[in-house]
């Protein structure tokens, strides 16, 4: 009997030890590292719980830190980069042309005009990258048409080394070129300016030649002998060059000028005596 409610007492003290444990195991449960999730019903859609609005979320769009503090580099907006200004040309408000860098040493203004600038425009086509033609395009043109160069350039003061360069670039010794202006023959006479000059066919080379002379004469009068002045009058009449007080801010007459002159310089070397200014004579050595 004795042993009985010993065994009796010892199972009741056992039981009462477990259940003990059981409930302080649940209360010293560290809350919220366990969560018991049961699976939703059939047909149930799913539940999403919105913890902040958009109100709130767009006045503190960072969320508090739990851990190490981060910095966060601030994000700005970089300052626009202005676009770089290429070099202007003296007298324009803008870079006229191809040949930029001409027009930066070389002054288009009318009161700066001389026919010493020839020597300074040479200095400048050394820096400046202008396309000239071929020595033995020149050479051609002198072979088929010197005599009526040098016939029409007697008592003038204008260069058969000129008019040869003018020929070059201008038609590249085509007697038939005429261009989409109506500028005819080898020196590219406007209807105007070979009727103002007596020329009736600019299509016969003679004429062509005569007529292109007589109007670079009256420039080199006009301007002062100056080759920069000449050639810009040349190709966009003396009106123009008047009204711009200078070299009209064209890019066709703003690349002619250099083009011209670097084809001059090609044609000297065609005289038995190098001319030094447009206004001087020149005889075209004969092709060996």
């Amino acid at each position: 009997m004795y042993f009985r409610d010993a065994m009796f007492c010892a199972g009741a003290v056992a039981f009462l030890l477990t259940g003990a444990i059981s409930v302080s195991a649940t209360e010293i449960e560290p809350r919220g590292v366990y969560k018991r999730i049961k699976a939703p019903k059939p047909g149930t859609r799913p539940r999403v719980t919105i913890q902040i609005t958009p109100e709130q979320h767009a006045a503190s769009p960072s969320a508090p830190s739990t851990g190490a503090k981060l910095d966060v580099p601030e994000v700005t907006t970089p300052a626009p980069v202005p676009p770089s200004n290429p070099p202007k040309i003296a007298g324009t408000t803008e870079p006229v042309g191809t040949y930029e860098a001409f027009w930066s040493r070389i002054s288009p203004e009318l009161q700066q005009a001389s026919a010493g600038r020839l020597a300074e425009a040479v200095q400048a086509l050394s820096a400046t990258d202008v396309a000239a033609p071929r020595l033995q395009t020149l050479q051609d043109i002198a072979d088929a048409r010197g005599v009526d160069i040098l016939r029409s350039t007697v008592g003038t003061n204008v260069s058969p080394a000129l008019v040869l360069a003018v020929i070059s670039v201008e038609s590249a010794g085509k007697t038939q070129a005429v261009s989409s202006a109506g500028a005819q023959g080898l020196m590219q006479l406007m209807p105007a300016t070979a009727e103002r000059f007596g020329v009736e066919d600019s299509l016969k080379p003679e004429q062509n030649i005569e007529g292109g002379v007589k109007y670079l004469h009256w420039l080199m009068e006009e301007f002062d002998n100056d080759p920069i002045l000449v050639l810009a009058g040349y190709n966009a009449g003396e009106g123009a060059v008047h009204k711009h007080s200078g070299v009209p801010p064209y890019a066709e007459t703003r690349d002619y000028v250099p083009k011209v002159l670097a084809a001059f310089q090609v044609a000297s070397a065609l005289c038995t005596s190098a001319p030094q200014f447009v206004s001087d004579p020149c005889v075209f050595q004969a092709a060996n």
